[in-house]
């Protein structure tokens, strides 16, 4: 049984590692910039792109899934990821990576909509929760193994096959039709579902509720923060300390480490002590960091800088969504594909800040990163104890 049960976990983590892909597009977007000669605007429209999805296929996943079920849609989300990670490998004009980059973002969309229901078909009660944390360490792995499998590339590895740093898609490729391929034969029973899923409508009135509507911004800082740290961390270190791309591509890998330590911690910690009090210093941890990011010039600070904004930020979106929902338990599925649209945030941020940094330099962006905080500020006095 024990054994059964080990053979169906197996490769729902693998999915978990393969809804990491995602966030391939911080270290790709600086890659494609230099190829490409593109601007910050033009650079971080690639991030953008991947976010917008989920404004539009968050509510509508959760329709898909009373219809067809929760692992048929996994397995929908991993093979148009899949098809994002192909089109890479035959090229890599402006157009191409758009097409690529809008894909690899209605795969995760439609991903982190079905997964963790998938999870909860087969572990349930006190065991669910520390299930999610893990596998948000796996998703956590394919994060920061990103900028160093792109610098093995670009380096050293496959400049023979012509790939370079894009020898990252093909590699993450393997993996995720090794996912498919394992989900596809393992047999998962699920609940049947009740009732019928969110519209728009259910979801946007949510938000007249005055919690709802602090932890929907307080998700959209959180993911315009993630994105915007793991897509400026590079420029900031070769803008300031004349790093090359290959080299200052550590500093999101720094990020997801941190982050990844944060998730862990935080589950023991918020175990212990309220929400309230561990988001705050978790807020004041990154507005440290945006001081740190606005005037370091060395390394070393830059560092700090970005360890200490991949601490603070590992569990704002937990406790912002453990709010929404203890705001309204009674509409727990409107709640959901609401904070799940939230990831929208990651659309805005880079755009705002590609903008701002064409305009006057990667400070630029970093004040953009700086209000998010800000608000997350304002937010600590809403959270509940």
């Amino acid at each position: 049984m024990k054994k059964t049960f080990y053979l169906t976990l197996i490769p729902v983590m693998l999915c978990f590692f393969a809804m990491g892909f995602v966030d391939l597009v911080g270290i790709a977007s600086n890659y494609v910039k230099e190829d490409l000669g593109l601007t910050d605007s033009q650079a971080n429209l690639f991030p953008s792109l991947v976010f917008f999805w989920f404004l539009l296929f968050s509510v509508p996943t959760g329709m898909l899934m009373n219809k067809i079920g929760r692992k048929k849609t996994v397995l929908l989300s991993l093979i148009v990821t899949a098809l994002s990670l192909l089109i890479p490998i035959f090229g890599e004009t402006y157009m191409t990576m758009l097409i690529s980059f809008s894909l690899l973002g209605i795969g995760n969309a439609l991903m982190q909509t079905s997964l963790n229901p998938l999870l909860s078909s087969i572990i349930s009660g006190d065991k669910l929760a520390s299930s999610l944390t893990f596998g948000q360490f796996v998703k956590a792995i394919a994060s920061f193994l990103a900028p160093y499998i792109a610098m093995w590339g670009a380096v050293q590895a496959m400049p023979s096959f012509g790939l370079g740093w894009r020898v990252l898609f093909p590699v993450y490729l393997v993996l995720g039709i090794a996912a498919i391929v394992l989900l596809g034969i393992t047999p998962i029973e699920e609940e049947k579902a009740e009732g019928k899923a969110s519209g728009f409508a259910d979801c946007f009135k949510l938000l007249g509720n005055p919690m709802i509507l602090f932890c929907f911004l307080g998700i959209m800082c959180h993911v315009g923060i993630d994105v915007g740290t793991n897509t400026t961390a590079p420029k900031l270190l070769m803008e300031r300390v004349g790093m090359d791309l290959n080299e200052a591509a550590f500093a999101t890998s720094l990020y997801f480490i941190f982050r990844t330590i944060g998730c862990f911690s935080g589950s023991i910690i918020l175990s212990k002590m309220s929400n309230k009090l561990f988001f705050a210093i978790s807020v004041v941890f990154m507005a440290a960091s945006m001081a740190l990011m606005s005037f370091g010039d060395t390394k070393m600070i830059l560092y700090i800088a970005i360890a200490l904004v991949g601490y603070g930020n590992s569990n704002i979106f937990s406790i912002c969504f453990a709010n929404a929902m203890q705001t309204l338990p009674a509409k727990k599925n409107e709640v959901s594909g609401l904070m799940i649209m939230g990831l929208f945030g990651g659309t805005i941020f880079p755009l705002a800040m590609g903008y701002a940094s064409d305009a006057m330099g990667q400070l630029g962006a970093v004040i953009v990163m700086a209000v998010g905080v800000c608000y997350l500020l304002f937010c600590i006095t809403k959270i509940k104890k």
